[in-house]
């Protein structure tokens, strides 16, 4: 759920050149007969699954490479939603609205949507299955199907939603109970979880905690309230850098973190939260809270999982290099659905989709890539209403910064970066 590094990524990264030629028609329909045979397996140079960030990026990308017709993106769905903004919506301090367009509205122009579910991958016969037992072929897949949020892993969820005082930022059904229940704070515990599973942009579990303590603040509620960070990891970010300043501004506004705590179960009912303790399995604790932000755990799509294209946890399997798959070499992946070792963010997609347009370029003109994604990603760790730490870094969790300052520290520049610019830039700059 974070948003830099559509600028960044210029620093890093260079446009690549227009490739030569498009390869032939595959499929080898070569008279009347077999050609209306061929015709109900729809053929596309480049189909590309998922229309989110990574998809939309990708299919303008190989529509300005090859040319209108010969791209598809496959998604059901009707709405792209710019889900970095959802942290400031839980927050109060952006609408919903703002956050949505159709689907039909990003797709380029020149590129075939087909809206229906992937159903399955047949990489050996260059074939994806749809709904309806339609076959869809390709020349080149890129696979861009983001992650599933598993909200049922936790024992209670996600009916407890059905209740007040609970909320989470991560799905658009529940972002604005998250304001709600932040507005209707009384007295008692504010809790904010993080899930034992990976997630996308590992900041926004924290985000929206700084958000309601200031809040609360603001509010003359604070004195009220005990607020309450349980994550499931063992550091508060994975940048030592960026977590040394973290924890300050934790024991500065006296917010209560606990390590190696994951949520089991919500008791919506009687407004309580079930955490076991990582180090000593079998111990629980209950907590009743007034708020609970709650992270879901989350995995990759369930397509996905013991495809010939995922890894054994169900990841799209790419060279972390250059996002070419390692079995099949005109697959490709990018952005969340990867088992690429760095965080899941649309600044990282929009990194990975530079590198990826050089790799796909350099395997359609038959020549060895040369480009490298260094597992840049950026998340503007929002600590306020006009504060963010904007941490940027690589593969080997070193800072990557884009700006001559040092970035550990809270500045309002950034988060009017955040909220404003980076929203611009994404519909009409990294999308397009």
């Amino acid at each position: 759920m974070a948003s830099v590094g559509v600028i960044s990524s210029a620093f890093h990264f260079h446009p690549c050149a227009h490739i030569l030629s498009r390869g032939m028609n595959n499929m080898g329909c070569r008279s009347l007969h077999v050609a209306t045979r061929c015709a109900a397996k729809e053929y596309y140079d480049v189909v590309v699954v998922g229309g989110g960030a990574g998809g939309i990026t990708m299919s303008a990308r190989m529509k300005r490479k090859l040319g209108a017709g010969k791209v598809a993106v496959i998604d059901p769905s009707e709405k792209h939603y710019y889900q970095p903004m959802w942290t400031l919506v839980g927050g109060g301090a952006k609408q919903l609205a703002n956050s949505e367009r159709s689907m039909a509205s990003v797709i380029p122009s020149g590129v075939k949507w087909i809206k229906s579910e992937v159903k399955g991958f047949d990489p050996d016969k260059n074939s994806i299955r749809i709904g309806d037992d339609k076959e869809i072929s390709y020349k080149y897949l890129i696979i861009a199907l983001g992650l599933k949020l598993q909200y049922e892993k936790i024992k209670g969820l996600p009916e407890g939603f059905n209740y007040p005082k609970i909320g989470s930022n991560y799905s658009v059904k529940t972002v604005e109970k998250t304001w709600k229940a932040l507005q209707d704070f009384k007295k008692g515990n504010a809790i904010f979880t993080f899930p034992n599973t990976p997630v996308k942009c590992a900041g926004a579990p924290q985000k929206i905690m700084y958000l309601s303590e200031e809040y609360l603040r603001k509010t003359g509620k604070r004195k009220d309230a005990h607020i309450i960070f349980n994550t499931s990891l063992g550091a508060i970010f994975g940048v030592k850098k960026y977590a040394d300043a973290l924890l300050e501004i934790i024991k500065e506004r006296n917010i209560e973190l606990n390590f190696k705590h994951n949520l089991i179960e919500v008791r919506a009912d009687k407004n309580e939260a079930v955490f076991e303790n990582l180090d000593k399995p079998g111990e629980t604790k209950v907590l009743e809270y007034e708020m609970l932000h709650v992270t879901p755990p989350m995995g990759p799509p369930d397509v996905l999982i013991n495809s010939a294209v995922a890894d054994a946890g169900g990841w799209v399997d790419v060279n972390k290099e250059t996002l070419q798959h390692k079995k099949y070499p005109n697959v490709f992946g990018i952005g969340d659905c990867t088992n690429l070792p760095t965080s899941k963010t649309a600044a990282a997609i929009a990194a990975q989709s530079a590198v990826l347009d050089k790799t796909i370029s350099l395997v359609m003109s038959n020549k060895n890539s040369s480009a490298k994604y260094d597992g840049y990603t950026s998340c503007p760790l929002v600590t306020g209403y006009s504060k963010v730490i904007l941490a940027e870094f690589d593969y080997n969790a070193q800072p990557l910064e884009t700006f001559p300052i040092d970035q550990s520290k809270e500045r309002r520049s950034m988060y009017y970066m955040k909220a404003d610019m980076m929203p611009f830039l994404y519909w009409n700059l990294l999308l397009k």
